[in-house]
């Protein structure tokens, strides 16, 4: 199984990757002296073998060696070289000497050295070009008025030896291929389980809700402890963040509208005062920008809440037929005013699962809107249903969206061409469409086949 890094994030090879390779590479290395040591050890031993045959055999040449009328004699037992047999049939060669003189057997054998009378002297010689293994010991006989020193050697080849020593080897060869690929099989399954930890965690943390900025509590490996305190500190010191900007915002909220409504009402009672017309006109333009400022503050204000909470819903079980009820109610008095009628029309109840906060953010900008382009003596159609999905579909009677544009106004200060003279601030549809996003579904603008603008926000 693979896995992708985010595109923002910076990837220097692969935990996994580096595990795997040192266990493998330790393993490789250890196959490797264990070949090297069984190997020396083995030979070792063997050669301690061939060493004891030829050490046997010397000195069973040399118990046989006797003074007769002053002269040594020696009758070579038959067992001296019998005893040397091998599978390979390694050749055996010997040398007796007298005190240095070579007396019988192949006097071209390289000459002993000097050897002491009580210890076997031990060497790997060349002889004809062929590696031999040279015994070599030494006894002094004494006879009547007689005293000299005989030395024997024998040799043998190595063949048999070798052989011994391939089959040895090929079978710690084996014997090292086979831990290493065991070595490599629990390298994979060390490195899975280890990195499974690391894995589990992370999945922990991405399954979590936007809103769940709990601390990790599951038991975790000690190396694994410095991360997670880290983690948890961090997720503390982010969800602390987090309350004091939702905070923030609705005071921003409350202390930017409060002020704004205080003065335009002043400048309204002004206006009813002043008898003069560039004074009356004035205190107009003056009102306009001031409804242009509160309604673009407040509307600033409802994006940031919901960007905020867009990551954070707090999710209940409601009727957005009863929610979409309660904005008209409250929304008729203004449409009064400019004799439009609200008519709700649909399903009797569309149960969903949302934010209320939001979603009656982005429906009552979706009506004020109809609100502000639907012309007096028209009707405003309000339908609810949950065919596929929960949806609210809001026709007005006005000019419609501009269809050259339609497709950039969910962008944020973007307005149609036919909105100048209209007071807004670009961000009504901005907030619907990041509703619709956050609850997974979508706002789509049209215009309707009679005239009129038609907005569709689904669930």
């Amino acid at each position: 199984m693979t896995s992708s890094a985010p595109a923002d994030v910076q990837v220097r090879g692969a935990l996994r990757n580096r595990l795997v390779i040192s266990l493998v590479g330790g393993a490789a290395v250890l196959a490797i002296l264990i070949f090297l040591v069984v190997r020396s050890y083995a030979a070792q031993i063997a050669q301690q073998g061939q060493d004891d045959v030829l050490g046997a055999s010397v000195t069973s040449i040399l118990d046989a060696a006797i003074i007769r009328n002053g002269v040594i004699q020696i009758d070579i037992p038959y067992a001296s070289f019998s005893m040397l047999n091998t599978p390979s049939d390694d050749r055996v060669f010997y040398a007796v000497y007298q005190d240095g003189t070579p007396i019988s057997g192949y006097a071209d054998l390289p000459p002993p050295l000097d050897t002491n009378a009580t210890k076997n002297d031990f060497r790997t010689v060349t002889y004809n070009g062929t590696p031999v293994r040279l015994a070599t010991a030494a006894r002094v006989l004494i006879g009547a008025d007689v005293r000299t020193e005989v030395k024997v050697s024998v040799a043998q080849t190595r063949d048999a030896l070798s052989g011994t020593l391939n089959r040895i080897s090929r079978n710690v060869a084996l014997f090292g291929a086979g831990f290493f690929l065991l070595a490599t099989v629990l390298s994979f399954w060390a490195t899975s389980t280890t990195i499974s930890r690391l894995r589990r965690l992370t999945d922990s943390v991405t399954r979590r809700g936007p809103k769940d900025l709990s601390p990790v509590a599951k038991p975790v490996p000690v190396e694994m402890a410095p991360l997670v305190s880290s983690l948890n500190s961090l997720m503390s010191r982010l969800d602390q963040s987090l309350h004091r900007s939702e905070d923030f915002i609705a005071e921003a909220a409350h202390r930017v509208r409060t002020p704004l409504a205080t003065v335009r009402s002043h400048a309204e009672a002004t206006l009813h005062r002043v008898e003069r017309e560039e004074n009356r006109q004035a205190l107009r333009a003056m009102m306009r920008a001031i409804d242009e400022s509160s309604r673009a503050a407040g509307q600033l204000l409802d994006h940031a809440m919901i960007t905020f909470r867009a990551d954070h819903l707090e999710l209940q079980n409601l009727d957005l037929v009863d929610l979409v009820q309660d904005l008209v109610t409250r929304l008729t008095p203004i449409a009064d005013m400019k004799h439009i009628d609200l008519r709700l029309t649909g399903d009797t109840s569309v149960p969903v699962s949302g934010d209320p906060i939001l979603l009656q953010n982005a429906l009552r900008n979706l009506i004020d809107n109809a609100l502000k382009y639907a012309p007096s003596e028209t009707e405003i159609s309000l339908n609810v249903t949950t065919a596929s999905r929960p949806t609210v579909e809001i026709r007005d009677q006005g000019a419609g969206f501009p269809t050259a544009n339609m497709a950039d106004l969910v962008s944020r200060f973007s307005r149609g061409e036919n909105a100048s003279d209209t007071i807004g601030s670009g961000l009504g549809l901005t907030i619907a469409q990041d509703v619709a996003a956050a609850h997974g579904g979508a706002l789509v603008l049209s215009n309707n086949p009679k005239g009129g603008a038609c907005v569709t926000l689904s669930l």
